[in-house]
């Protein structure tokens, strides 16, 4: 059996697989179905049990009957949500156009300081830079899915949001090189390649896509990939160092993303599951 990596916890490969193919099942996917389709990609059933539990305790998932009768889990209007707002980064077929920049403008009193915290997690979680105390910045296309989150955490009381454009004084990609570090979204971005490049090319060789292999490389490559885009907002080439190896790693998805989903999803029992076609 594969082991599961850190970078492969049981909570997360379940969430991509609904992301990637149980939203797609009419009905709640049944607990034996998720055991089946996580033991492919190496989680084993007491971890797919446990897991399941913490996502019922977040809200994301919902304890429901099949219409035969059994045991299963559905997923919440949030996490539908959640799941909508996150096809439009991880299925990204091109790259961002400049759009100009949202800034996110906030203050929470002393006393509520547990929710400064939680705010600022969620911006750095979203892609957002940091500009200034207070005052964080991401391209201006993000703006609807940081209102959806933020509304739906309770904060929208504490945040202004504003678009315009960079201005100066300093060049815009010199403050970009500020506000992200840059250096540490490239090093997730090599590391995707370093995992997941051999696995596309040794699937170029092949004539075949057997079902349960393209399902298991497919889902491992979409939850190394899904949290890239959120730590990488995707800034305009021009704000980006040379041989950005952002270009790279989205090229080495969207090859496995063609080649596996739907050989995958034949495996997953899904028919023609709609994200990112």
């Amino acid at each position: 059996m594969i082991n599961v990596s850190d970078q492969h916890a049981p909570r997360s490969l379940i969430v991509t697989l609904y992301g990637a193919y149980g939203r797609f099942v009419p009905g709640p996917v049944p607990v034996a179905e998720l055991i089946r389709l996580l033991a492919a990609v190496g989680v084993d059933a007491p971890s797919v049990r446990s897991s399941v539990s913490r996502l019922k305790r977040r809200g994301l998932l919902l304890p429901a009957r099949t219409a035969q009768g059994a045991a299963g889990y559905e997923l919440s209007p949030e996490a539908r949500q959640l799941l909508d707002d996150g096809d439009r980064r991880i299925y990204a077929t091109a790259p961002p156009e400049d759009e100009g920049w949202v800034l996110a403008v906030f203050s929470v009193p002393e006393s509520e300081r547990q929710k400064r915290h939680v705010l600022r997690s969620r911006l750095a979680g979203l892609g957002f830079g940091t500009a200034a105390p207070g005052v964080w910045i991401a391209p201006a296309r993000l703006y609807e899915e940081t209102r959806h989150t933020l509304k739906r955490l309770g904060l929208e009381a504490y945040v202004d949001f504003f678009r315009g454009e960079h201005l100066g004084f300093a060049a815009t990609v010199e403050a970009v090189a500020r506000w992200w570090d840059l250096a540490a979204i490239a090093k997730e971005h090599e590391a995707f390649l370093d995992r997941h490049a051999p696995v596309l090319h040794a699937w170029e060789r092949r004539p075949d896509t057997p079902p349960e292999e393209a399902y298991r490389d497919y889902l491992l490559a979409l939850d190394s990939w899904r949290h890239l885009p959120y730590a990488d907002p995707g800034l305009p080439a021009r704000l980006l160092p040379a041989d950005w190896p952002g270009v790279r790693s989205a090229t080495v998805f969207r090859a496995l993303h063609e080649r596996l989903r739907d050989a995958g999803a034949v495996f997953a029992g899904v028919s023609g599951p709609e994200a990112g076609s």
